[in-house]
């Protein structure tokens, strides 16, 4: 699809903390990958509902093709164009390919811990995250999902800083 293996910039960072950035969704981990890992405790509970009969490996796996499906669709253009016109993200032009893979892992990181924790355990760890990334960039999975699907005026303005 034409995604870069690395960030055009010919680096490759283990954190990058400007959200809105140009090094964003190109590096290891960003504030996106928050929302990665709650994408792995969601289809754990997912895969645990439809395939609970079947070896955790499988489940696993299943949960594994759906977030890099996901990775696929949200960089085809379609996507980013959404993106750039519904949300925040003006300048936003898709993952690198080790952003994918790298939130592709922080699924598969999500998927582990909700393996080993009751479910309340891990609806309290999906809250503390989206409160965290609310907090500190004004946007989170449930924004994200929201402002896609059926974009507000009064969100955007709240997340661009707008009193």
């Amino acid at each position: 699809m034409g995604r870069p293996p690395i960030c055009t910039c010919g680096t490759v960072k283990l954190w990058v903390g400007t959200a809105n950035g140009p090094d964003n969704s190109q590096h290891l981990a960003d504030w996106y990958t928050p929302s990665h890992l709650i994408h792995g405790l969601l289809l754990f509970g997912a895969t645990w509902l439809v395939l609970r009969r079947r070896p955790v490996g499988v489940r696993l796996l299943s949960a594994v093709l759906v977030e890099a499906l996901w990775e696929i669709v949200e960089n085809s253009p379609f996507v980013i164009d959404r993106y750039r016109h519904a949300t925040m993200a003006l300048g936003y032009t898709g993952d690198s390919v080790l952003n994918s893979v790298s939130d592709i892992g922080a699924m598969i990181v999500g998927f582990l811990i909700a393996r080993r924790l009751p479910w309340w355990g891990s609806a309290a760890i999906a809250v503390a995250l989206e409160l965290l990334t609310l907090a500190v960039i004004r946007d989170n999975l449930t924004l994200n999902v929201l402002m896609l699907l059926a974009p507000s005026d009064a969100i955007r303005a709240w997340q661009a800083g707008a009193p």
